[in-house]
């Protein structure tokens, strides 16, 4: 599962400390076309609000309706500086504007360029 599989959320995942949600979406793409990858990541993310708002989340995770959701979207490579870091600025207050939270990770290797978490 990957970021590329838009209809498919990668990961579901609980905290064992408070119980919230965690909807990971697995980025493995390069950034050789920004572009082509900020709409791919789009269509992913939009995805998976639909599955939230939806309820389907509640299927498979029924006692959490009271717990926070996170989006989190982990990065193989780190994001480029300039519009991509403004895509992701503008997902984070959208995604918080509509109840939930958001954050992205890269590997150690690729900390350098910035990630948020």
């Amino acid at each position: 599962m990957s970021v590329d599989q838009k209809d498919v959320v990668d990961v579901v995942s609980r905290s064992r400390e408070t119980g919230d949600v965690t909807l990971t979406i697995s980025d493995h793409l390069e950034w050789d076309q920004p572009l082509e990858h900020v709409f791919t990541l789009q269509e992913k993310i939009n995805s998976y609000l639909a599955y939230i708002e939806s309820g389907q989340v509640w299927e498979q995770c029924a006692d959490a309706k009271e717990k926070k959701i996170l989006i989190q979207v982990m990065f193989r490579f780190a994001p480029p500086a300039g519009d991509v870091a403004r895509f992701l600025a503008i997902a984070n207050e959208k995604i918080e504007a509509a109840g939930f939270h958001f954050t992205y990770s890269v590997p150690e290797t690729e900390a350098e360029s910035g990630s948020r978490e």
